[in-house]
Parts: C-alpha cells; sequence; structure tokens
C-alpha cells in the first residue's frame, strides 16, 4: 500500500510533527470531510481502518498485510458500526480509537529511537497542548474553553458569540459607550480579550483562534472555524445570513 510508506521521525520535535500532520488529517476526515468519510465505511465491505498520514491527509482502507505490521495499526471494522449506532455516536467512537492510534504512533517512534523519560514527557506535553480529536469531533474542547472563562470575561464572549465571523483582531474589538479608561486599565482589557480569542480552538483543524486570521461561526453547532479551513472568505461571508458548518450540512436524520 503505497499511501502508506513510513519514514522514521528521530527526534521529539519529529516525532511531535508526524503526530500534528496525523492529526490534522484524523480531524478533517471526521469534521470537514465528514461526508466523504461517511460514504466510504460501507459495511458491507471488509474491515476498515482509519488512517491519518504525516501530509495532514486521511485515506480508508484494509488493514496493512504485513504481520506484524510495520507500525501500530488503528482500529479494524470501523465500517461495521456505522448503521448500527448514531452518527454522532459513530463519529465520536472513530475519534477516541483515533486518538488512541496517534499516540502509539508517537511512543513507539519514542521507544525505537531510544527516547529517554526527560524525552517522553517533553513528547507527551506537546501532544498534551493540543485538544484530542474526540474533544474537537464532539466540541467539548470549546466547553472547556467557556468553563475556563472568568466573570470578568463575560461581556467579551457575549459580543463573541453574537458575532457570525471574526475578522483581523482591530475589527472585532469594541470601544466601550463609557468615557474611555485611563490608558493602562485600556491596555489590560485588550491583553484580557485577546487571551481569551486565543483560547478558541477551530472546529476543522484545532488549532488556537490568531489575532491576523478570519474566523466564521456555525449558526447550528456554533463552533468557530478558520476561513480558509472551511473556504469562506470574508466576501463571501457578507452575503451570508446562516452559516452552516460543513458537518452540520452533511448531518442526516437518523433512524
Amino acid at each position: 500500500m503505497d499511501s502508506r510508506a513510513q519514514y522514521n521521525p528521530r527526534t521529539v520535535e519529529e516525532v511531535f510533527r508526524d503526530f500534528k500532520g496525523r492529526r490534522a488529517g484524523l480531524i478533517k476526515a471526521l469534521t470537514t470531510d465528514v461526508e466523504d468519510f461517511y460514504n466510504q465505511c460501507d459495511p458491507d465491505k471488509e474491515n476498515l481502518c482509519l488512517y491519518g498520514f504525516p501530509s495532514e491527509q486521511w485515506e480508508v482502507n484494509l488493514p496493512a498485510e504485513e504481520v506484524p505490521p510495520e507500525l501500530p495499526e488503528p482500529v479494524l471494522g470501523i465500517n461495521f458500526a456505522r448503521d448500527g449506532m448514531q452518527e454522532k455516536d459513530w463519529l465520536s467512537l472513530v475519534a477516541v480509537h483515533s486518538d488512541a492510534w496517534l499516540l502509539a504512533i508517537a511512543f513507539y517512534f519514542g521507544a525505537r529511537f531510544g527516547f529517554d523519560k526527560s524525552d517522553r514527557k517533553r513528547l507527551f506535553n506537546m501532544i498534551n497542548e493540543l485538544p484530542s480529536i474526540y474533544e474537537v469531533v464532539t466540541g467539548a474542547a470549546k466547553k472547556q474553553v467557556k468553563e475556563k472563562s472568568s466573570v470578568s470575561n463575560q461581556s467579551g464572549s457575549k459580543s463573541k458569540s453574537s458575532s457570525k465571523v471574526r475578522a483581523p483582531e482591530p475589527q472585532v474589538k469594541q470601544q466601550p459607550k463609557a468615557l474611555p479608561p485611563p490608558k493602562d486599565e485600556e491596555e489590560e482589557l485588550d491583553e484580557e480579550d485577546e487571551d481569551e480569542h486565543g483560547e478558541t480552538l477551530c472546529g476543522a483543524c484545532g488549532e488556537h483562534y490568531g489575532t491576523d486570521e478570519f474566523w466564521i461561526c456555525c449558526d447550528i453547532c456554533e463552533k468557530w472555524f478558520h476561513g480558509k479551513c472551511v473556504k469562506i472568505t470574508p466576501a463571501r461571508a457578507e452575503h451570508i445570513k446562516h452559516y452552516k458548518c460543513p458537518s452540520c450540512s452533511n448531518k442526516r436524520a437518523r433512524p
């Protein structure tokens, strides 16, 4: 299977880069490409697996023929459970197994190339800074960010949730209606606003909010997305009254 040709990352940074690439591909399959992923997981086919690649691509395929395989394999038979569960529950199940597979791959490389205790700890901490695939797919990552918001940031959260799109930072911030505060207080408010926005995660790629990036919010699931991840430009967003992300657009009624 040529698409699964492997390379061997040997440092903590290289293993983490491999992890991020595979993770991005898997998140893409379970969010923006969910319609294609769903259709490929035909229950009438043999045992199928979901693979993520360092190139940020994904593939539904049969398991590797080598025994034992060169790398740990993802869970078998994801297609068999597709029609026996609610779609969101099935996607959550695939996400959980995908998280486990990513960790297995990362620490396989760590064991193979002799990472010591310090290297393993550093690798885990780098991985742990990212939300899991399950958290991205279920929206749990967004809920955790909301729970961390303090009372002092509630007004900023309200203005954010009421806005469908988020332009680069200078266009988002709102000036207070009352008399302007002293310069030092104003700077402090700006820093709090920036910290809050920085905790927002893209529902497609799982990366953090950047002040120089265009974002758009789904009116159904209320998840935020990079415009580039869902192929929406600021100009196009001006003509959208109610935006639905790819995942919500593809949802189908289940029996």
